[in-house]
């Protein structure tokens, strides 16, 4: 990759710290684009606490091992010493802000909230109702923030930053709960008849090769047999679906807008806060299952093992999570990738049940089964065939293709999708969620798939579309300028016939891209794709090389002078080193031994001459 993720990252830091710090008065600045509310702010956090605790480089937790340039790179929060006891502080005062009066944790959807008719104006009701990506976005920054606190607090000996961290410790603790509970009220199966129109929209989306509907129906039930079974054993916040299993009945699962209407009261976990009336849709909606997916992955991730970071509490609630994010994932990539031919993630765009239809759904679509698929398949073919979808999104999103004069694919990043949120008309006007993070999204998506796949060559051309993405994702920074700081997101600056102009940061748009590039950090530090032509090459040059280094010890160089034998010497050393390297780094024990073949030839070259003058 071209893209650099450590030089960027610390630019945002840069930018992030002018926007949400004010030296002068020691304030935390909160807000951007949208008025502050609970995700926001949340995201702004993250911009920092993100690459803090998912990249080594980036720690704040230790301050006498901090990296120079990172400190550096937030001088404006202070030094090493300073930062973290400011970024303590600062959670604090969120988790602080975002409690309702009854003790109960925050995860409203606040200014994200938009009403479908421009005109009217939600009620306070509406705009206090939870959303799912409250309850991830919670997730992500309780799992940063509880990592810190472990490590931070055997940094310090002062009692006052001990009782800090032992405040955050305990509110963290809570939110991380409720925001566990909140997604186990949130998910949701959406059972139906094959003759009803959600029925016959799944139906036309699976059957690629126009066959028998009723002959695709037994297919699809059968190949979803077990995700069904797993599904009806299902018994904790969520209302039992019957008739899965009945011949023509055909369902979906995964997460609603918010907790679903009539969804049962999680028991047995009080701390967690009082769990209020569900109001959203009982159907899932591919936004928020992606999100939700992300962040239960998070409850399950090697920095959250190694930390031990969910209490006895949080571990049946995440058990309980697993187990939908198992029978979802599953269930999506089997309905991406149903039939013998062309899958139906590959007609783009995707058409959802109630007939809607974007590339936008189509990225979703892939962002839940490469996850599923990479685990599952046991070759690169299903991968590689995600990888196409891409690179074909990439296009169609005007991303790596020039955009026309009103171009409707503009419309996916300005203003965005938008969301209808039913169930919110209960308490006022319709209400919608616009999602306008495509380009990001794709970026996150590219470079999850490049790092799963073995092949080469289609690793090397995912890679250049993450450069390509990028590319376009930066033209999208905002300029300097009072409230832009050099973040995200100005869409005018790829697409010249856009008119809005933004004058704020988006911390919505500038997380996303943080998110992006902390994957591209992860796969830039991970070990280069192993080459089984330069492996089997590797073997038969050690042999070589091992053969002309022992023909020299015989011929005597072992008893030439030490600068000869000094070099000898450094020759094996190589050899040795080539060996040791060659499972997992190939060409560079190529290049190790082609340079000791090289001195080697040198000597027996030079050999004949040295004899004759002797």
């Amino acid at each position: 990759m071209r893209i650099q993720p450590r030089q960027h990252l610390l630019d945002i830091w840069r930018a992030t710290a002018r926007a949400s710090y004010s030296p002068d008065s020691g304030d935390w600045l909160w807000g951007g684009r949208e008025p502050a509310n609970s995700i926001s702010d949340a995201e702004q956090l993250l911009c920092i606490m993100l690459p803090a605790t998912e990249i080594p480089r980036f720690r704040l937790d230790r301050p006498n091992r901090a990296d120079d340039e990172v400190i550096r790179s937030l001088r404006l929060l202070g030094d090493a010493v300073d930062i973290p006891r400011l970024m303590v502080r600062v959670m604090i005062d969120y988790l602080e802000k975002y409690t309702r009066p009854n003790g109960s944790p925050d995860f409203s959807g606040g200014s994200y909230f938009s009403p479908a008719d421009a005109d009217d104006k939600p009620e306070d009701e509406q705009i206090d109702l939870d959303v799912v990506e409250g309850f991830t976005s919670s997730i992500s920054l309780m799992l940063a923030a509880l990592g810190f606190v472990k490590v931070f607090r055997s940094e310090v000996e002062r009692i006052d930053i001990r009782s800090d961290l032992n405040k955050l410790e305990g509110l963290a603790n809570q939110r991380l709960s409720a925001a566990m509970v909140g997604l186990v009220r949130s998910f949701t199966i959406n059972a139906f008849d094959m003759e009803s129109v959600s029925g016959r929209a799944l139906l036309r989306t699976v059957n690629q090769e126009r066959r028998n509907p009723r002959r695709v129906t037994e297919e699809l039930q059968e190949s979803l047999q077990d995700i069904a079974a797993g599904l009806r054993d299902l018994n904790v916040g969520v209302e039992q679906v019957e008739g899965l299993d009945r011949p023509g009945r055909l369902f979906e699962c995964g997460w609603s807008w918010g907790i679903t209407k009539g969804a049962p009261v999680v028991v047995g976990f009080d701390s967690a806060g009082l769990q209020r009336d569900g109001y959203a849709l009982d159907a899932p909606y591919l936004y928020f299952t992606v999100v939700a997916l992300d962040s239960i992955a998070e409850l399950f991730s090697e920095r959250t093992r190694r930390l031990g970071l969910l209490n006895d509490d949080h571990q049946k609630l995440a058990s309980t999570l697993r187990l939908r994010f198992d029978l979802v994932q599953q269930y999506w990539a089997t309905i991406a990738s149903f039939g013998v031919g062309r899958w139906p993630l590959e007609d783009i765009p995707w058409r959802t049940i109630d007939e809607k239809e974007s590339d936008y759904y189509s990225l979703l679509v892939t962002s839940i089964a490469a996850r599923d698929l990479a685990v599952r398949r046991d070759t690169d073919t299903d991968l590689s065939r995600l990888g196409r979808v891409l690179i074909e999104l990439a296009n169609r999103g005007r991303i790596t293709r020039r955009a026309f004069e009103d171009d409707p694919a503009i419309r996916l990043h300005e203003p965005g999708v938008p969301i209808d949120l039913e169930g919110t008309e209960a308490l006022g006007p319709p209400l919608t969620w616009v999602a306008s993070d495509y380009a990001p999204l794709l970026l996150k998506r590219v470079i999850f798939v490049a790092s799963q796949i073995n092949d080469i060559e289609m690793r090397a051309e995912l890679l250049a579309l993450a450069d390509s993405v990028w590319d376009h994702i930066a033209e999208r920074r905002m300029s300097d300028g009072a409230g832009n700081y050099r973040l995200w997101d100005q869409p005018k600056g790829a697409y010249r016939t856009v008119t809005r102009m933004f004058e704020q940061t988006s911390w919505h748009h500038t997380v996303r891209v943080v998110e992006s590039l902390v994957f591209a950090a992860t796969m830039a530090g991970s070990a280069p794709l192993r080459s089984e032509p330069l492996a089997l090459l590797v073997k038969d040059l050690i042999a070589e090389a091992e053969h002309l280094l022992d023909r020299e010890l015989l011929e005597g160089s072992a008893q030439s002078g030490r600068a000869l034998r000094d070099k000898i010497e450094e020759a094996r050393q190589r050899v040795v080193r080539s060996r040791e390297i060659m499972a997992d780094r190939p060409g560079s024990a190529v290049a190790l031994l082609l340079s000791v073949l090289r001195e080697l030839d040198d000597l027996e070259a030079a050999r004949p001459a040295a004899l004759g003058d002797a």
